[in-house]
């Protein structure tokens, strides 16, 4: 049985409310700010990467060469049908036992547009001959604090044409140089579970902070 503790970001300042509640490991979803809280269990642990000391490995390297051609285009928060299109067929391969896949497009509005607090979408595209925005391949949903980024959700073409450019861990490279480039300390992952395959791919980040009951900790 699953628990959770979660406050509305309702505040007169949702915005320093929010970015206290996540460095004690709350997340945002909408206008609500929350974190498991399961009896018996704490499983659940909040990760984020700290960016002045993160090294991309050898397979990282190769894959920010590898995508270097995409075209990336920060947007404000608001929910569009091509987006929509690729976030059903994402969730239809890639998470089809999950709580959003029959997620509606004025559900998605809610999620894209419900933010109390700062936040953008990220687009990634093929480039076109003539230098223009071509074929979407992948779209995150951040939240930009005072001194770090959070991703509070991300998808991706999972088309195995485009296997070989990684494009979930690469977004998530690109916001590590991103915060970097703006003077931001840290890349919030959400939770991570030990031993879960569909999380594994966060310990590939290292270093890599993890929240225990005593603070946050190097992995």
């Amino acid at each position: 049985m699953e628990r959770k503790v979660f406050t509305e970001l309702n505040d007169t300042n949702p915005q320093a409310l929010h970015e206290s509640m996540a460095k004690i490991g709350f997340r945002r979803s909408q206008d609500i700010s929350y974190r498991p809280s399961c009896d018996n269990c704490s499983e659940c642990k909040s990760v984020r990467i700290p960016v002045s000391s993160f090294k991309p490995n050898r397979t990282q390297r190769r894959l920010i060469k590898i995508n270097d051609d995409l075209i990336a285009r920060k947007m404000p928060n608001l929910a569009i049908p091509e987006h929509y299109e690729l976030l059903t067929k994402y969730l239809a391969k890639r998470h089809t036992d999950g709580g959003m896949t029959n997620m509606t497009f004025e559900e998605y509005v809610s999620m894209v547009e419900g933010s109390p607090v700062e936040t953008c979408l990220i687009e990634y595209r093929l480039p076109q001959d003539n230098g223009d925005y071509g074929k979407l391949l992948a779209v995150t949903l951040t939240d930009v604090m005072s001194d770090s980024l959070s991703m509070v959700y991300s998808f991706f073409d999972v088309n195995d044409c485009f296997k070989k450019r990684s494009i979930g861990t690469y977004i998530i490279l690109d916001h590590v140089a991103r915060a970097l480039q703006s003077g931001r300390d840290h890349v919030y992952l959400g939770y991570w579970v030990k031993n879960s395959p569909k999380m594994a791919y966060k310990k590939n980040f290292h270093p890599l902070e993890i929240l225990e009951s005593e603070g946050w900790f190097l992995s």
